[in-house]
């Protein structure tokens, strides 16, 4: 495909969790099969040290991280709360991004020919219409998640005055297993007024604008979600899941994660990881180490040492034979080892999409944002993963979720049920599956060689 040799793609990014890193990725496809094309990929000064610390330069020679305004004022004393920076960050949109972009653009000497950004920022849509470029969101969870806030004010007005969380979203299309319970934060319960819940509402309402919305995920998982959704946007195109798309051409193991697994019996592992952001309560960590403990179960831990409670100390000791503890893991890689059984997660959409990729049932411990939607999804839907009892790890809960996914009947059809969803994943992203196709496509757009509908 012949690509415009001016085109200059601005990349804005969501500096926080885990959602600068998806998006690189996805540039990084599109950098590589149109080499010919500029971007210049807009996020905080930290979260691009971070991101781009983990590519080779080699990598990314026609992308130029380029700083925002991360919205902290000088000598600023943060309180503690731990969305402070977000709600910081979110008050200088989109000023910050605007004032960069007019620098990007006057430095290149370059207009901007193409706006890919994450969903959240539901301003690009005017931001495009007023430079007359094609917006491309990239949503980089679920198309059960990105459905919700789309329907946010059907879901409001009609379950307005329900307390029962085990209503279900049978108004919605594929929504019928879905809970009130489930819905992150800001939907119909905790703070609606909050900076993040609106700005979830308002991409929510913008998303219709979009040119095309791009997807971590892929046609497959979830058909009449996607269904819907392509009947109420422009374009709608699953171009996942990256970890498979995309894989990494290296990845660091300097705590040897990989040798210590080879060691083990097929199936036989449990992988624990609850991402980057968060640590179950320490109640929780002493509940779970002492169920690993008494099931006697080889294990493989990431958690940062930050979170080693001196309570867990003589737990370490004890079980230094049985499992071993890291402060990070190459959790692609990791979930691609045959010795890994199963796979506790906090239900992240990247962990599940690893999970999917890997083969891995999952024992699910859901803390917030889209973690319980991902959950039930997992649990109750695709049958590939088990709940704890209660929703929290206990001694005893922990150790019967493990019985069933490593020894009972409902385990074995887990590992099936995701041995299916991993075989059409892999068909997605081979070279006639949809997720090709899809990419083909968003190439098309982004690079301006697509007719926008």
């Amino acid at each position: 495909m012949q690509v415009p040799n001016e085109g200059h793609v601005a990349v804005l990014a969501f500096p926080f969790g885990t959602h600068a890193a998806p998006l690189l990725t996805l540039t990084r496809c599109l950098s590589s099969s149109a080499p010919n094309l500029r971007f210049s990929f807009l996020n905080s000064a930290k979260s691009n040290a971070k991101v781009f610390s983990k590519i080779k330069p080699d990598d990314y020679r026609n992308i130029k991280p380029c700083n925002v305004d991360n919205g902290i004022p000088e000598d600023h004393v943060f309180s503690g709360h731990p969305l402070e920076a977000v709600e910081l960050f979110l008050r200088a949109m989109p000023r910050n991004f605007e004032n960069e972009l007019k620098e990007v653009v006057a430095n290149t000497g370059t207009k901007i020919t193409c706006l890919l950004t994450d969903s959240f920022f539901w301003f690009a849509a005017d931001m495009a219409a007023e430079m007359g470029v094609p917006w491309v969101a990239l949503w980089t969870a679920s198309p059960c998640s990105v459905s919700v806030h789309m329907y946010t004010d059907v879901i409001r007005s009609t379950m307005k005055g329900i307390e029962n969380g085990d209503q279900t979203l049978d108004f919605i299309p594929g929504m019928n297993t879905i809970c009130a319970k489930d819905l992150p934060e800001g939907v119909i319960h905790g703070n609606l007024d909050a900076p993040f819940s609106q700005m979830l509402h308002k991409m929510g309402l913008a998303m219709p604008k979009a040119t095309a919305l791009a997807m971590n995920a892929f046609e497959e998982i979830d058909p009449t979600i996607t269904k819907d959704l392509k009947s109420k946007l422009k374009m709608v195109l699953n171009v996942g899941p990256f970890d498979l798309a995309s894989p990494p051409k290296s990845y660091s193991d300097d705590s040897g994660c990989i040798r210590w697994l080879d060691c083990h019996e097929p199936a036989s592992v449990a992988y624990l990881s609850f991402g980057t952001i968060l640590t179950p309560p320490p109640n929780e960590l002493i509940a779970l180490a002492q169920a690993l403990e008494a099931q006697k179960v080889p294990f493989l831990w990431s958690l940062r040492d930050t979170s080693k409670l001196h309570l867990l100390e003589a737990f370490l000791q004890r079980t230094s034979t049985q499992g071993k503890v890291v402060p990070w893991t190459p959790q692609l890689q990791v979930l691609e080892n045959s010795s890994v059984g199963v796979f506790i997660t906090h239900a992240g959409w990247n962990s599940v999409s690893e999970s999917i990729a890997g083969g891995v049932p999952m024992i699910c411990r859901p803390f917030f944002a889209d973690q319980m939607l991902n959950s039930r999804l997992v649990v109750d839907i695709w049958q590939i993963g088990a709940s704890l009892e209660g929703g929290t790890f206990t001694k005893s809960g922990t150790m019967r979720a493990l019985e069933i996914v490593f020894s009972s009947e409902k385990g074995k059809k887990m590992k099936e049920n995701i041995g299916v969803l991993k075989a059409k994943a892999k068909m997605a992203v081979g070279e006639n599956g949809s997720s090709t196709k899809n990419f083909k496509t968003l190439l098309k757009v982004v690079s301006g060689c697509e007719e926008i509908p």
